[in-house]
């Protein structure tokens, strides 16, 4: 069965009854709002849109300059691609101080959902992605990073200094181990980092000792540019 096309106008009905349920005075298009609802001195204003864009957002936080709440009633959304953008715009409604509801059209009458309310915004840093941002600074030793490309693969601070072991595995006349990279320059992480070879450069050929794979090789090609400007990390330095 073919889905029904939804207007903005849609939207009102079941948001209206809703707040009447409440116990609110609901009027539409006063001065500009979609939807005005009074409860004693309380005033809410609904604004009513198809899909989450800036226009929305302006609008919505331009009423709160005159309301004591105001809310964002969007229908309920099925596609996947807006659930995965979901915990951002969540995010973002609530730093707004913005609540939310959903009208989903798939009952009748069509079933309202309040999301969250309007509740002030206290800004906490999470403290582990702040700390993985912090060690990943501190890891890398240039801005090899080219901002908002994507064709080549980021240049963390983990595979700066996998870059780092295999030039010296390069260089080396024969098998090292993992002491004797860190002895020459390279990450105090270096046993971990061989031992997890993620991206399968490393050959381990006996207890300890570890050459560079043809993959290795590929990689010190690929990223030959950054390879020639990789310092040369003295022990205790973070990876």
């Amino acid at each position: 069965m073919k889905q029904q096309k939804i207007s903005e106008t849609d939207l009102y009905p079941p948001v209206r009854d809703f707040l009447l349920a409440l116990g609110y005075d609901v009027q539409a298009e006063v001065d500009g709002c979609d939807v005005v609802a009074k409860l004693g001195e309380q005033l809410l204003i609904v604004e009513l849109k198809l899909s989450f864009n800036t226009t929305l957002l302006v609008q919505a936080t331009d009423r709160q300059r005159m309301a004591d709440l105001v809310y964002v009633a969007l229908p309920r959304p099925t596609s996947r691609a807006w659930r995965q953008r979901w915990p951002g715009y969540q995010h973002l409604l609530r730093r707004l101080e913005l609540g939310l509801m959903l009208v989903s059209f798939g009952t009748n009458p069509p079933l309202v959902e309040v999301v969250f309310d309007p509740k002030p915004f206290s800004q906490r840093h999470q403290k582990k992605r702040r700390q993985r941002v912090m060690a990943e600074l501190a890891g890398r030793s240039r801005a090899y990073n080219q901002g908002g490309s994507n064709r080549r693969k980021l240049m963390t601070a983990y595979r700066e200094a996998a870059l780092i072991i295999a030039k010296h595995l390069a260089l080396a006349e024969g098998p090292l181990s993992p002491k004797a990279l860190r002895d020459s320059g390279a990450s105090r992480k270096t046993g971990d980092i061989l031992y997890g070879n993620y991206y399968g450069w490393f050959t381990r050929i006996d207890h300890g000792l570890y050459t560079l794979s043809d993959a290795g090789r590929l990689a010190l090609t690929e990223y030959k540019d950054i390879v020639e400007q990789l310092p040369i990390k003295k022990e205790g330095d973070e990876a």
